[in-house]
């Protein structure tokens, strides 16, 4: 059984979210970007804590998670995880990413931490010792024969930073990729007869989709910067996406504030002003927003392919999805890629257990197709696994032919809001809302997003 606590309520936040990599059926070519300098698929080096175990506990354990608000995709594991091992319970708490975001550190460094936890960012609890290194379980499974690239967001070297190098600390629970879906029925209102292949196609789409009377895009900006979404979609295209994920990683010298940055604040502020967001995105969440497009209400939306059941089921064959294309014809496209990361507390009590279940969601062929059909992501694991098949056609093989033209353009960078623990709370998330309504410029967001970046990696 499994004990199942909604602690909070709303939508989640880009990180996977989490929320969020390079989903193809070898994923060979993913995060090539980031993989440079990185162990590649040799196990590390990094000292082990001691000897583990890949047997399943055979007397009863009952597994802590915490786990992120909105995303059915973990409880759909436990409980088919359950199934095959019934001595395996699952005690799942559930709270939106912001509040993940608060709450890890204490939640990690208490007596009761969960065995597995949805991590919000990486860099800060390995520095603090709350995060298990995985080395070990790396050595024992053979999770060498996962793609290198699979696993490179969620390396760290000793003490924190930079991140793409050094030990591995967490694992996906599916590999996601971000884009754009569409309504089928207000793309024809707007004249769309295929996707845009440039970003001026797209803003042209917007402004005869203004014109027909029709929401351009229909995006949240709440509790967490959904604006973010097409902010760095714009970004990654701007400029080199190279330089965005040596900020991610936190790569000395990297910043914020570049001209590509300011280019796609720019854009967003255009956007804004040009009516092409909801009036009060910034009143709005992320499951008001499913809501309303689920409803036919907009053109577009910026997300990821975790909700491609979601809509398949709510507006059937009325949505399709594209990758956000590129500032000139015939450009390589790159999209915000991540895994949804968990990872095993340091002081979790069923360690061993817990990294059985992170190997066997990658290999398991039921627990494959539940990420496949649930999660809407590739399930990523070693290369000789195939993809669960899905109907041709279908929402689910637009997502999974755009991770495929993701991975083999080596297009994937992780999200900006993973850049630091706090990042996203502190300075995109307010910077953007404020930017949206004309009470920041955007040279002074991408300079404040800069400033509390350079503060956090000073503390």
């Amino acid at each position: 059984m499994i004990r199942y606590v909604r602690r909070a309520t709303g939508g989640p936040a880009p990180s996977w979210p989490s929320r969020r990599a390079m989903l193809s059926m070898t994923l060979s070519g993913v995060l090539a970007l980031a993989a440079c300098g990185s162990p590649g698929g040799k196990a590390p080096t990094t000292e082990s804590s001691g000897p583990v175990s890949t047997q399943l506990a055979t007397a009863p354990v009952k597994l802590k998670m915490y786990a992120e608000t909105g995303f059915p995709l973990a409880k759909a594991l436990a409980d088919e995880f359950t199934k095959q091992h019934p001595n395996v319970t699952f005690d799942i708490r559930e709270d939106q990413f912001t509040t993940i975001v608060e709450n890890a550190p204490r939640v990690m460094a208490s007596a009761d931490a969960p065995d597995i936890i949805r991590l919000p960012t990486m860099s800060d609890l390995v520095k603090n010792g709350l995060l298990k290194n995985l080395d070990p379980y790396f050595t024992a499974y053979g999770w060498n024969k996962f793609p290198a690239s699979q696993l490179v967001q969620l390396r760290i070297a000793d003490g924190g930073r930079p991140r793409g190098t050094g030990s591995l600390y967490a694992m996906g629970l599916g590999y996601s990729v971000t884009g754009v879906f569409y309504n089928k029925t207000l793309a024809k209102k707007a004249g769309m007869t295929q996707p845009p292949a440039t970003v001026a196609e797209f803003e042209g789409l917007l402004a005869k989709a203004k014109s027909a009377g029709v929401l351009p895009i229909m995006q949240f900006n709440k509790n967490t910067a959904g604006i973010n979404f097409p902010m760095q979609a714009l970004q990654n295209q701007f400029g080199d996406p190279a330089q965005v994920l040596d900020w991610i990683f936190q790569k000395p010298g990297a910043t914020y504030d570049t001209p590509a940055a300011l280019k796609a604040a720019q854009h967003i502020k255009q956007w804004a002003e040009a009516g092409y967001f909801p009036k009060d995105a910034n009143a709005l969440d992320y499951t008001a927003m499913m809501g309303q497009f689920g409803k036919g209400n907009g053109l577009f939306m910026f997300n990821g392919d975790w909700e491609s059941a979601n809509l398949a089921k709510s507006m059937k064959d009325d949505v399709g999805f594209f990758l956000f294309p590129s500032e000139t014809a015939g450009g390589k496209h790159v999209a915000m890629s991540a895994p949804n990361t968990f990872g095993i507390s340091a002081k979790a009590k069923n360690p061993d257990v817990a990294a059985f279940f992170l190997n066997w969601l990658h290999t398991d062929p039921k627990a494959r197709d539940i990420a496949v059909n649930v999660g809407g992501s590739n399930p990523g694991g070693p290369t000789d696994l195939p993809v669960p098949a899905v109907p041709a056609g279908s929402l689910l093989a637009q997502t999974l032919g755009a991770s495929t033209t993701v991975a083999k353009e080596n297009g994937a960078v992780d999200f900006t809001a993973n850049a630091t623990g706090a990042i996203f709370a502190s300075a995109i998330t307010p910077g953007i809302q404020q930017l949206i309504v004309g009470k920041q410029t955007p040279e002074g967001y991408v300079k404040a997003v800069q400033k509390e970046y350079a503060k956090e990696l000073s503390q």
